[in-house]
Formats: structure tokens, C-alpha cells, sequence
């Protein structure tokens, strides 16, 4: 049976596993290293994803019984907007719908929270993703080059309809 559940601190070395693998695939298809992307996902440690945990902070795992398959988290910000990060699906259950199920139950979150934003940051150079993106729902907001990061930052947004 799939689920997806709220995680707490005691799941984070399960989830980080999760990230650290979906990520590693982008990492790879991107020439993405330690050496010239130490901050990059594939290579998240425990403490880092540790220090996130605070008031507003939600972690949620994908999982298959008990196994976490699939990660995603929001933190509220202000004025309704929540940013999502780590959206993550193990390589070998890609492409049977897990992602958008994320997708999903994270706008389904934020509604529920009495949010009516999301926000996201992604690779720009990678165009499969923020078609898929576009495709449910969000919208690219702007790109930022950081010096520090070999790539270019992509923003998108999603709004929540209202009725």
C-alpha cells in the first residue's frame, strides 16, 4: 500500500538516502561533483538535513509499507507561501506516477495549511524538469547564476486557485 506520512528526525537517515540517490541521477546527467558542487543535493548529509528541522518545517516520505521511496518538504514562509524542496523519487520507481502523487499531496498541504503558494527552486538547465513542472501547474518566476554553483537556479511558483 502507498502512502505518503509526515517524517520526523528519526526517519532522516532513510529520507536523506532517498534524496541523496533520486539526486545522484541529475548529478550525473549534469557533471555534478563534490569538488564542484559540494551544496548539491546527491551529496546532503544528515546534519544538514537536520538543521532544517524548526517550527514550520514538514518532511514527508512516499512509502511502500515501510520503505520511504519518495521525499518532499515544505517550510512556511509568509503571507500563505510555503517553499518545497528535496521533491524526490528513487530511480527505480520513476515513471509509474509517484512524483506528481507528491506533487499533489504538497499543493493539497498547503491548502489545507491556509497557504495559496509554492515556491521552488530548480536547475534551469534542466528542461525535463521544469517541463514537468509547467505541466502541473507551476509557473518559472525568474533564474538567478550563482558563483558558487555550476549551473543556473531556476524559480517557479504555483498558486492556488481561488474559488
Amino acid at each position: 500500500m502507498t502512502e505518503i506520512r509526515p517524517l520526523t528526525v528519526e526517519h532522516l537517515p532513510a529520507y536523506a538516502d532517498v534524496i541523496s540517490k533520486s539526486f545522484a541521477t541529475v548529478a550525473r546527467d549534469f557533471g555534478l561533483t563534490k569538488e564542484n558542487c559540494p551544496g548539491h543535493k546527491s551529496f546532503i548529509t544528515n546534519d544538514r538535513l537536520k538543521s532544517k528541522f524548526k517550527d514550520g518545517y514538514y518532511p514527508f516520505g512516499l512509502c511502500i509499507g515501510d520503505k520511504i521511496i519518495g521525499f518532499a518538504s515544505l517550510t512556511a514562509l509568509n503571507n500563505g507561501t510555503y517553499e518545497m524542496n528535496d521533491v524526490s523519487v528513487l530511480p527505480e520507481y520513476r515513471r509509474y506516477g509517484y512524483g506528481k502523487m507528491i506533487l499533489d499531496f504538497c499543493k493539497a498541504k498547503v491548502k489545507s495549511f491556509g497557504g495559496s503558494k509554492i515556491i521552488i527552486g530548480i536547475m534551469e538547465e534542466s528542461t525535463v524538469l521544469k517541463d514537468w513542472y509547467t505541466a502541473n501547474g507551476f509557473v518559472h518566476t525568474e533564474t538567478k547564476k550563482f558563483e558558487h554553483l555550476p549551473f543556473t537556479v531556476g524559480y517557479m511558483e504555483w498558486k492556488a486557485k481561488t474559488e
